[in-house]
């Protein structure tokens, strides 16, 4: 399989010999960011997303942690005689990044929110400001935000069951998938041999 490079923050790249089941994070692009991107040389996928692959490029990128889901984007190499199925796959991938994209993006920050006014309350509770004499934050200690935990953890437990399940289901969809597309490429390989040694 090819190698896909990784875009990494200072320009540093290494190679992955293998393209990862489900990529970290892709969200859909809209038709105008798309054309604004073709138009720079740059992949529709790439638009928005603070990097882009050289034009000639025929691998899939990953690029920095999104800051808002800590997931990584990967723009798809898109093959010029992509056949349907492989679209399919492509297409099956994109969507699981785009939901895992939105989901952790959401989820952390419903997270940062909850615990920043769960410390709030604390905190006036102790009849304490938000930051000490020194301008410093003030904080709780771990068995005080042990509480905050479990009860995030107790009030989401249902979505990320829920999560859990969508991110089977998708695995196994795109896992099928990349076998159909595996063997139809090693049916095509095995037909142009044979019409090769006929000749």
């Amino acid at each position: 399989m090819a190698a896909a490079p990784l875009l990494r923050a200072g320009g540093c790249c290494r190679r992955h010999r293998r393209f990862p089941l489900i990529a970290s994070s892709s969200c859909s692009s809209s038709c105008s960011a798309g054309g604004a991107a073709g138009q720079r040389g740059e992949r529709p996928d790439s638009a928005g997303l603070g990097f882009s692959p050289p034009a000639h490029s025929h691998n899939d990128w990953i690029g920095p942690p999104d800051k808002h889901s800590n997931l990584r984007p990967v723009i798809f190499y898109v093959p010029p005689e992509e056949s349907p199925l492989e679209r399919r796959l492509r297409e099956a991938r994109q969507e699981a990044q785009a939901c895992n994209q939105r989901f952790w993006a959401r989820h952390n920050c419903a997270f940062r929110q909850e615990k920043e006014e769960f410390i709030y309350s604390r905190l006036k509770a102790k009849g304490l400001e938000m930051r000490d004499e020194t301008g410093q934050k003030a904080t709780l200690n771990a068995e005080e935000m042990a509480d905050f935990y479990k009860d995030f953890l107790s009030k989401n437990f249902r979505k990320h069951m829920q999560y859990n399940r969508d991110w089977y289901k998708r695995n196994f969809t795109i896992t099928f998938l990349m076998g159909q597309v595996a063997l139809a490429r090693a049916l095509r390989w095995l037909r142009w041999k044979k019409k090769n040694v006929e000749r």
